[in-house]
């Protein structure tokens, strides 16, 4: 797929994804119906709905890629997967449940088993950040596309975030190597954002969690300069079997660069 294209693509897809954190935060106003799924994790009708919104446009876009969706089991046994999408409809569907507002959507372009497009909506915090090619990651920001390739820190401590309010003896070790002066829990897919702005600079986990809740801010970052490897050091690829992720370690452009 060649730049234009993806360009296009992406950009087709921003009202949609706009539309449907709206649609997210008005079912959540209206009362959410809950159900606990077979791995234990909640789904709610926002989930399914939202995910009706993104499959439908990304069907229309692009009708002969297939889409890998966390809330569906179409695609999920195809083998080989080199050029597919990957959507979660809702990333941190806890903390939608609970009204709380780091939940976000997710979508992702996989082309040759790398994540080519990005993009990420966080309805309740009000930001959208989207991702096509090297150099082109963006928010937009007060109806303005800011490019996050501009963006610096230099002058900020160097700061990370988390999963959990107490780190494993691995995460912390990843901190101190990397001169971290403090974290902050969060969750969902929004800290691949916040890492790829500048407002934060680490990201570290050991392996969790699964494709779909990483392939759009693994987007997003690397187009901004950050940098997502394993705690080894290597290229972190999809269509893996399960779509299970390996440990993880993002860093932002300021890092990437030192």
């Amino acid at each position: 797929m060649n730049f234009e294209e993806a360009k296009k693509i992406t950009l087709s897809l921003l009202d949609t994804f706009n539309d449907a954190g709206q649609v997210s935060l008005k079912l959540r106003e209206e009362g959410l119906k809950k159900e606990i799924k077979s791995d234990n994790t909640p789904v709610s009708n926002g989930d399914i709905e939202v995910n009706k919104i993104l499959t439908k446009k990304i069907s229309s876009l692009t009708p002969n890629i297939p889409i890998v969706s966390e809330e569906t089991s179409a695609n999920k046994d195809v083998k080989n997967l080199k050029d597919f999408w990957l959507i979660d409809p809702i990333d941190g569907t806890r903390d939608y449940i609970e009204n709380r507002d780091e939940f976000t959507l997710n979508a992702s372009l996989i082309i040759d088993k790398e994540p080519l497009i990005g993009i990420i909506k966080a309805p309740a915090k009000n930001r959208l950040f989207y991702a096509y090619s090297k150099g082109h990651s963006y928010e937009i920001v007060n109806d303005k596309e800011i490019n996050l390739n501009y963006l610096t820190n230099e002058n900020k401590s160097i700061k990370a975030v988390s999963y959990a309010n107490t780190l494993k003896p691995e995460i912390l070790k990843i901190h101190n190597d990397n001169n971290i002066s403090e974290y902050q829990k969060m969750k969902s897919s929004y800290k691949f954002c916040v890492v790829a702005t500048g407002e934060y600079d680490l990201y570290a986990a050991e392996p969790r969690a699964c494709e779909w809740d990483i392939a759009a801010g693994h987007a997003i970052l690397i187009h901004a300069g950050g940098s997502v490897e394993d705690f080894n050091g290597n290229k972190i690829l999809y269509g893996k079997k399960d779509f299970l992720n390996p440990s993880i370690v993002l860093k932002s452009k300021r890092l990437s660069n030192g």
